[in-house]
């Protein structure tokens, strides 16, 4: 009897200990896999299996149909903020279908709970990103074609296999090309030689510029104006191949005994007052939602959508084989699918926690991508302080931070893209821009032959310079939707009877009342920002509650009047854009950057001019790195940082971190 007992003890035990372990583990998954328990939560595997299985379908879809973009259609903004939990909500797909062999590309949108196709239509003159099989097709047309051939002959290379072959989107098109309509990319070779040098990027294989016809799959135009030489150095830079390291340093670790401060509960996150919840979207990269702030007393809206609208990368070197270079990252080639998997310790301290995603691929199958969402908190140093010397007291506070992260790998350059959330009210933004600076090959030993286009950065190897410009969306909702835009000039008053000294500084806060008024540019000789502030509310001080864009490190576009990248990038043009809030305005280059027409995007938005007094209204800001390469740059260049601030002004009644404990 007493066997009896103790076997069903132990019976018991196993069953509990089952039990919670497979509790924990659920909890975990979930943790990952969020429920579908708010209308912005992230399309699930099964949400984009079904929505592909109604297009297949609804529609004869060929053998060649692409899908190059999948995501959650967004709900109606109303239906959002006026969702309470429990709350019934429908859920909706958007796919972007490319027929390759009818060079047509479709948008369809599928009810995800009726599983029907709610709409079908053909957007025509447009390219969408590159998918990943086209990079395949243009590899075999290159290796396929005779006079690619005769062209690695003549250079020396008679194993086709020790060529890498890099598919860009065409950039600037020629008036043949553009008439012609196909869908188009350009290669870019290297020389990767034995297979222990896989670090190909020192060695470009220059004069050639092809393009390749994605809808033929043949090269439509080949041209070699001749040999360059390029450098034969084995440029890998794992531990290995660099031999001698520094002295590593004594160990750091970065502990939470207790846990982590946040929150996670689905894809919504709190933190020291913040809240907000978060998409990974697979052309945007990370969006978030519904940013609110707790003040104490009431949960205040700051920003209902924030995201990466677009980039572009101008090239500086006027050579043929170089000019049509202009990469635009989000649109062209769906920065958010290009996320890289990250390592606690490496890319995200040992503190953070990694979250997966579920993307789609050009076959429109979804898939799981491990750990490209990093979020953790970090020491930044003193937030405050003040020693008194009468009493002889200190006090301070250390500043603690939110960062939620991802990092992209496009080609050669990797970025980093970090929402930081600080314990003073403030929203921070900084990109970080590393990896291999795009290389040309040159027959340059030394500094004395250098060109004006760029700068060697090793023997044979001419780093050219160039622009990376990022343009954020960011769609206010400062205390409410009703919001009106003021722009911040600082001046010196003149000497006069007024001002004997010549010490008087006077600020003027201007409304931008319009949205072709509301074009601007920084200018560091009076310290001009803007400001969103609410067109309803007052704060105890009488004064609009407000956040304001603090600009850190910027550029002026230098593609000149005329240029055609000036024209299809027209964004990067001015760092200030704001408009009224309309859904489908989500990208500042517009919807299909890739062989686009000039003009598209912000320059369209603003077209009918409308009022931005006291509406729902998105501010648009650009900013630029111009890179000039240098020697420490090479064979992977350390991180810069360019970035901005949203800063509260009057949105609170005094310093909201004056009451944290010590």
């Amino acid at each position: 009897m007493i066997k009896r007992l103790r076997h069903f003890l132990w019976l018991a035990i196993a069953i509990i200990v089952f039990i919670s372990l497979s509790l924990g583990l659920m909890g975990i998954l979930m943790a990952q896999q969020p429920a579908i328990s708010h209308p912005l939560t992230s399309l699930t595997e099964a949400e984009i299996s079904t929505a592909v299985s109604v297009i297949q379908k609804e529609k004869t879809l060929s053998e060649m149909a692409a899908f190059p973009l999948i995501a959650l259609q967004e709900p109606d903004k109303e239906e959002v903020l006026k969702f309470t939990p429990g709350k019934a909500f429908g859920r909706k797909a958007f796919l972007v279908i490319y027929e390759r062999s009818q060079n047509k590309t479709y948008e369809g949108i599928v009810d995800l709970k009726s599983k029907t196709l709610t709409s079908w239509k053909e957007i025509p003159s447009v390219q969408p990103a590159i998918v990943a099989s086209e990079y395949e097709l243009a590899t075999q047309a290159f290796k396929s074609d005779p006079r690619w051939q005769t062209a690695m002959r003549k250079r020396g290379i008679t194993d086709f296999n020790q060529v890498k072959i890099s598919c860009w989107a065409p950039g600037i098109l020629s008036n043949q090309e553009e008439a012609a309509g196909n869908r188009l990319c350009r290669g870019l070779f290297y020389y990767k030689g034995e297979s222990e040098r896989w670090n190909y990027y020192g060695s470009p294989i220059e004069g050639i510029l092809g393009t390749v016809n994605l809808n033929t799959g043949k090269i439509s135009s080949f041209v070699d104006r001749g040999i360059v030489p390029f450098s034969k150095e084995n440029w890998n830079y794992d531990i290995k191949s660099l031999g001698k390291l520094l002295s590593p340093l004594k160990a750091l670790k970065i502990l939470q005994p207790n846990g982590a401060s946040f929150r996670l509960n689905g894809n919504e996150i709190s933190w020291q007052g913040w809240k907000f919840r978060y998409v990974m979207h697979p052309r945007s990269g990370l969006v978030l939602y519904q940013v609110t702030h707790n003040d104490g007393k009431n949960i205040r809206p700051v920003l209902y959508r924030a995201s990466l609208s677009e980039t572009v990368v101008p090239y500086g070197d006027p050579d043929p084989t170089w000019s049509f270079r202009n990469a635009f990252d989000v649109g062209e080639y769906n920065f958010g699918s290009l996320a890289t998997t990250m390592e606690l310790g490496k890319e995200i301290p040992e503190n953070g926690l990694l979250v997966d995603a579920v993307f789609a691929n050009g076959d429109g199958e979804p898939y799981v991508m491990p750990g490209v969402i990093g979020i953790y908190e970090r020491n930044n140093g003193m937030l405050w302080k003040h020693y008194e010397y009468g009493t002889q007291r200190n006090d301070v506070r250390r500043s603690r931070e939110l960062v939620m992260t991802m990092t992209a790998a496009i080609d050669n350059y990797d970025y980093s893209i970090n929402w930081i959330f600080h314990q003073d009210g403030t929203l921070e933004v900084q990109n970080e821009l590393t990896g291999i600076v795009l290389a040309q090959g040159t027959a340059a030993q030394k500094q004395s032959e250098d060109s004006s286009y760029g700068r060697l950065i090793a023997k044979n190897i001419f780093g050219v310079n160039h622009q990376h410009f990022f343009n954020y969306r960011l769609d206010f909702d400062v205390d409410g939707q009703a919001n009106s835009v003021m722009e911040m000039n600082v001046k010196a008053l003149p000497m006069d009877e007024k001002n004997p000294l010549g010490n008087a500084i006077a600020v003027a806060e201007t409304p931008l009342t319009k949205e072709t008024a509301a074009v601007r540019d920084l200018d560091m000789k009076s310290s001009r920002e803007w400001m969103i502030v609410s067109a309803d509310q007052k704060n105890p001080l009488g004064a609009s509650p407000g956040y304001m864009l603090m600009p850190g490190g910027n550029s002026m576009f230098f593609p000149v009047e005329g240029s055609k990248i000036r024209q299809r990038a027209e964004f990067a043009t001015h760092h200030v854009w704001v408009t009224k809030y309309k859904p489908a305005e989500l990208y500042a280059g517009g919807d299909y950057p890739n062989q686009t027409q000039p003009g598209q995007g912000l320059p369209k938005y603003i077209a009918d001019d409308e009022s931005l007094m006291g509406e729902d209204i998105v501010l648009w800001y650009t900013m630029g790195v111009t890179h000039i390469p240098r020697s420490e740059d090479w064979p992977v260049m350390p991180v810069h940082q360019v970035g901005f601030k949203l800063v509260p002004r009057g949105f609170f009644s005094r310093n909201p971190a004056i009451n944290l404990p010590e």
